[in-house]
């Protein structure tokens, strides 16, 4: 057998560059690159490794390990999983750093490697500079805070162990239903040792999209109970998106007259102006798609893991309503008691279409639907458009930003109230032009998501919509955004403190604390100049003194050569009340407070009236 000797992290490097896909027809790298900030425990093997292949697999250096594997978490997504990213850190802060983005790829079902540094496994210097010590296990690491974040976890010793290690790690970060953060953590030691690795290690391997098809009994099973229903409903979610399933979904609902609704991650799969898309769904869902939820009698939920935003806490569907569970992952596809179809979405779709062919659901739900869509429109026009209010709403700037887009821009947001604000109001021009990160919810994604999904697709114009507290956060890939060429239009709502928490805080009884910035603890309350700190980081930025400054502050963006920030205070208390659903938040019972005590009433009765 032939062989190749290189140390591990060389032939680490060399697979990662051998690894290829097929998109429209193109033989392309599966991972575009590899994000690094190097340190004591990366920087002399893995970063002499990654020098050397610098011309087939590049190296991207960034401002904080979160934030890069943010980028590559982001990438991932808007490539809807066909292609994907490796991100490296030294072992200590820089790997502990990205815990939290690994949570967010988990969450996600979304790929991404990640390559820490580790102690040296012949641990012959410990304890080393940035070493957990635990006193009762010797084995313990940093690193061991990955394992309940990752699909696949793995700690190098040897240097042979890279070669089964790294096929797993494919197959995880490849597969529909695995899909998700892998993490491979080197030893500092065993990076530098080599040994003689088989050839065909190396050699160039396509991946593919998996199409798993539906279990044929399941299939008849689906068929007879959606024939059976009078009130039918689909819920379009990430899985549509990542299976390139969206124009099957739109023919599936014209022609059996089936009405969907979206979850977060599925915003987009359908046209925003096809006649049966009803909108977002649950918590931050239109009165379009609840009222159709509250009456369905049969729920299909494709490639959605139903989260409490979905299903309104487990109490937007009727009690008898049955759910069907098209997905890839048969732990999402039986989630509420649901009826399991286990398949790819657009294999699925495809199957389900031909076993339901000639029948369509009752005529008076389709136009019902129809005329609950044309509603909704009304209501949330009046939201977006501009008002005489001395502070802008976060709608209000979301229809602004609307107004002045293009169909083939990408809106992203992360945490916060714009997430509500966005799905029930933003009208995507075309598939992944809504990209958010709401199964984390994770603040400070939106600047480095931004960048990661400009990387992805170049040709579209990301436009990167972003609280206060989630910029203060988070702000540094503004820099390497510019020093990438990678040009995003940043929008800072500058509401003065965590305006969500603070109405949610209002809305259980709770007394203003310790979220807007005039309720904590200060000396003196700061007045932070987001377009001069923007500006310091090297992009164009200024701040907006209206809705029309900033719609005229969007076209200018349009023109400029690098990343433009536009700055708009806007009002932390208004927000969009039409739509929505009932979420269980939990309202102390005890309280001095007359207003909890009425709040925990509220909420005993919501639940009992919930059936919980």
């Amino acid at each position: 057998m032939a062989t190749i000797r290189l140390t591990m992290a060389q032939a680490l490097v060399a697979a990662i560059a051998a690894q290829r896909t097929v998109i429209d027809g193109e033989t392309v790298p599966l991972f575009a690159g590899v994000w690094a900030i190097f340190g004591h425990g990366n920087v002399a093997g893995l970063g002499e490794a990654l020098f050397a292949v610098r011309d087939r697999l590049p190296t991207l250096r960034a401002h904080h390990e979160q934030a890069m594997a943010h980028a590559a978490i982001a990438f991932a997504k808007a490539a809807r999983r066909r292609r994907m990213m490796a991100v490296t850190s030294s072992i200590g802060p820089g790997a502990t750093n990205m815990v939290t983005a690994a949570a967010v790829a988990h969450v996600n079902r979304l790929p991404l490697l990640l390559l820490p540094g580790d102690v040296f496994a012949g641990r012959r210097p410990d304890p080393v500079l940035q070493q957990i010590e635990d006193f009762g296990d010797g084995t313990v690491s940093a690193n061991d805070c990955f394992r309940p974040v990752s699909r696949y976890f793995d700690r190098i010793t040897r240097p042979e162990q890279i070669i089964p290690a790294f096929e797993r790690a494919m197959q995880v970060l490849t597969d529909p239903a695995e899909c998700g953060p892998v993490t491979l953590a080197l030893c500092q030691d065993v990076q530098t040792e080599a040994y003689d690795f088989p050839s065909q290690f190396f050699a160039e391997r396509i991946w593919q999209p998996c199409r798993p098809r539906p279990d044929a009994t399941r299939l008849a099973e689906t068929a007879t109970l959606i024939k059976t229903s009078k009130r039918p409903l689909v819920i379009a979610g990430g899985g549509v998106l990542y299976s390139e399933a969206e124009r099957d979904l739109a023919e599936f609902c014209l022609t059996h007259g089936v009405p969907a609704a979206e979850t977060q991650a599925g915003k987009s799969a359908l046209p925003h102006d096809h006649p049966l898309n009803l909108g977002a769904i649950g918590v931050t869902g239109t009165g379009a798609a609840n009222a159709a939820a509250q009456q369905a009698d049969v729920v299909l939920a494709i490639g959605t893991r139903l989260q409490d935003f979905t299903t309104g806490s487990r109490a937007l569907f009727a009690e008898a309503c049955r759910i069907i569970g098209l997905n890839t992952q048969p732990f999402d596809a039986g989630k509420h008691r649901a009826q399991p179809l286990v398949a790819d979405a657009r294999a699925g779709l495809a199957e389900l279409g031909t076993a339901l062919h000639g029948w369509t659901a009752p005529a008076t739900w389709t136009e019902q639907a129809k005329a609950g869509r044309t509603a909704w429109l009304d209501t949330a026009a009046r939201y977006l458009a501009a008002s005489n209010a001395a502070l802008p709403s976060d709608a209000e700037v979301i229809g602004a930003v609307q107004r002045r887009s293009r169909p083939d821009d990408v809106v992203l947001c992360a945490a916060g109230g714009l997430p509500g604000e966005l799905h029930k109001l933003w009208q995507p021009g075309a598939p992944g032009g809504y990209h958010m990160e709401y199964g984390y919810s994770c603040m400070g994604y939106e600047i480095a998501g931004g960048l990661g999904a400009k990387l992805a697709d170049p040709a579209r114009d990301v436009i990167v919509m972003v609280g206060d507290g989630s910029y203060l956060m988070m702000n540094s890939e503004i820099a390497t955004s510019i020093m990438l060429g990678a040009k995003l239009i940043i929008v800072v709502l500058d509401n003065r403190g965590f305006g969500c928490i603070n109405r949610l805080q209002n809305a259980t009884g709770g007394a203003p604390f310790n979220n807007l910035l005039r309720d904590t603890r200060h000396v003196t309350l700061p007045e932070i100049d987001f377009a001069s700190h923007a500006a310091s980081l090297g992009a164009i930025a200024h701040k907006v003194a209206g809705i029309t400054e900033l719609e005229a502050a969007l076209d200018a963006a349009r023109g400029h050569d690098r990343t433009s920030v536009i700055v708009i205070d806007t009002d932390p208390l208004r927000s969009t009340d039409a739509g929505g659903h009932w979420w269980e938040v939990a309202v102390p019972e005890v309280s001095e407070r007359a207003e909890i005590e009425a709040s925990r009433r509220n909420y005993i009765e919501a639940l009992r009236r919930r059936g919980h």
